[in-house]
């Protein structure tokens, strides 16, 4: 069974801001906290699609190859910055009143699967081992999942419901940290070179 240290590694990687999070909160600031809770749905598929193969099978195969973990973080990267680039042309080309169709169940998905923090969680702290063995870990990072990722729509819920935020700054604002974590995941795979 899973440790305090399991909990507060994972708490620590879920709780801090991200492309996931962000669209999260972008989710909930455009639609609302109760029509944005499906979103948890992509966002818990997309991590277990990576947790679960690295952490069963893949862990002794990735093992010295760099070049495998650039790719991915360039992947990641690219994803991001077309999210960002996509928020942005939507508050630009259509005036966003009620934010009803942007960040969908597929994209929190593909972002989440995308994630640099998926294969830490996969690679670094979920227990290895067969799909049965570590059945009880998984469960429990589920249920962080769902808790930290509903932390952030309740933060777009209240970002949504203040006065002065229009739907296209809090798009413009999502872009704008969209594209800051895409630099920083283009710049830490350049590192890797």
């Amino acid at each position: 069974m899973p440790d305090s240290f399991f909990v507060f590694a994972i708490l620590a990687l879920l709780l801090t801001p991200g492309p996931t999070n962000t669209l999260l909160t972008l989710g909930a600031a455009t639609r609302g906290l109760r029509a944005s809770l499906p979103l948890l749905l992509g966002e818990i598929l997309g991590y277990l699609v990576v947790v679960v193969p690295l952490a069963t099978v893949a862990s002794p195969l990735l093992d010295g190859r760099p070049a495998l973990a650039l790719a991915l973080r360039f992947a990641a990267a690219c994803w991001v910055l077309f999210l960002a680039a996509r928020l942005w042309h939507v508050s630009s080309v259509k005036t966003v009143k009620d934010g009803s169709s942007f960040v969908t169940i597929r994209q929190v998905f593909l972002t989440t699967v995308l994630n640099p923090k998926a294969p830490i969680i996969g690679l670094v702290i979920m227990p290895h081992g067969p799909l049965v063995q570590i059945a009880p870990a998984l469960a429990l990072f589920s249920l962080l999942v769902l808790g930290a990722g509903t932390s952030f729509l309740v933060l777009g819920g209240l970002v949504g419901r203040a006065p002065l935020l229009s739907p296209r700054i809090v798009y413009r604002v999502a872009a704008f940290f969209l594209t800051v974590f895409s630099i920083g995941l283009a710049g830490s795979a350049s590192g890797l070179l």
